[in-house]
């Protein structure tokens, strides 16, 4: 809390993704497009949710500059670990973007109430789940401000 008693946002570091993901392969798909279209990014890895707002605030370091989050994991899902994100002020500077199987109708609406920066389909061709990947990540880092993936660095064919 600051001194004039509101909730200070925390700073984020553009280069840095967080991923939620609990399945080993798509973690794995992950990490490999975005080395490939952002090689100057830094991937966290997570597999589980549960706490995920507490562990972020004890950490004195800021923020990731992204949360990657899967909607269907044991523990508590995606859409909780949304809703706790969101009831953090500290997190608020926080960009999460949905990253999951689900195209139900009712789930979309649900993470977007709850918060969602974006919600986004997992394509099954790895071509184009590394396009939609980089995509996202080109769009958030612009739109906090970053410019998208250097020139030089490797383009999606």
């Amino acid at each position: 809390m600051t001194d004039d008693g509101r909730f200070g946002a925390r700073r984020v570091d553009l280069t840095r993704v967080l991923v939620v993901e609990d399945s080993e392969e798509d973690a794995e798909a992950i990490e490999r497009a975005l080395t490939r279209t952002h090689p100057a990014l830094s991937l966290e890895f997570t597999a589980h949710g549960d706490g995920l707002a507490e562990r972020l605030l004890a950490r004195h370091e800021e923020l990731p500059g992204m949360v990657l989050l899967d909607l269907n994991m044991p523990g508590a899902g995606g859409l909780k670990v949304l809703t706790a994100l969101r009831a953090r002020p500290e997190l608020a500077e926080l960009t999460v973007v949905v990253f999951t199987s689900s195209t139900a109708p009712a789930e979309v609406d649900a993470c977007y109430a709850a918060g969602a920066d974006s919600y986004i389909y997992k394509p099954v061709n790895f071509d184009l789940f590394r396009t939609v990947l980089k995509g996202a990540v080109d769009y958030w880092q612009q739109a906090k401000g970053q410019p998208p993936a250097a020139p030089g660095s490797p383009r999606v064919k």
